[in-house]
């Protein structure tokens, strides 16, 4: 019998699988709308993907909810694999 609450085993992960091209034109807007509201968009962007604060990311031209369309394991997921890719 296994126990769910083992964390010592590796799990397996499936995340939704939303278009690399959605993903991608989600940050740039909200690079944009954060830039333009004069924040550091590297960093509230790092700090809502750490914490899933949705405040880290301005409401400003519906960049919060664009950000939240998207599963923060996704996002994570995608943004690791483009590093790793280039």
């Amino acid at each position: 019998m296994t126990d769910k609450n083992n964390f010592n085993e590796t799990m397996l992960f499936k995340a939704q699988k939303d278009s690399e091209k959605d993903i991608r034109e989600i940050l740039t807007t909200v690079y944009a709308a954060l830039k333009e509201k004069g924040y550091n968009p590297t960093g509230q962007i790092v700090g809502y993907l750490l914490s899933g604060d949705p405040t880290y990311i301005t409401a400003h031209n519906g960049a919060r909810k664009l950000i939240r369309s998207i599963d923060r394991d996704r996002l994570l997921e995608e943004l690791l694999e483009e590093y790793i890719n280039e």
